[in-house]
């Protein structure tokens, strides 16, 4: 009984997320309902950001945790930053935050266009 308890897989958190490259994460976004996150600084977002994101920034950790805290975790979250870097270590949070599914764009914003 205690090793079920221990080892439940209903439990087991992602311990990975998904890089998809500008023309996967383009389509996968297509229809404009998903959750897509810039976690770049609000200066960056305001220079240039993908449409129907919102930014939620990385380097802000209060603002960041209460601000993904307020996304359904259940449904797949797709992040990026400036080149990659700082949405792999959005991404990490985000899976041990208990997002089910994170999908971050390979090469970031910078690739984009």
């Amino acid at each position: 009984m205690f090793f079920n308890t221990l080892f439940k897989s209903s439990g087991h958190k992602p311990d990975t997320f998904k890089i998809l490259g500008p023309a996967e994460y383009r389509s996968a976004i297509a229809s404009g309902k998903e959750q897509v996150v810039d976690v770049r600084t609000p200066h960056e977002f305001r220079v240039g950001s993908i449409a129907n994101a919102i930014n939620i920034d990385f380097f802000q950790p209060t603002v960041f945790a209460e601000k993904f805290d307020q996304l359904d975790k259940d449904k797949p979250v797709y992040i990026y930053c400036r080149t990659g870097a700082r949405s792999q270590k959005a991404a990490a949070k985000l899976l041990d935050m208990g997002f089910k599914e994170v999908i971050d764009l390979q090469g970031g914003y910078m690739q984009w266009s």
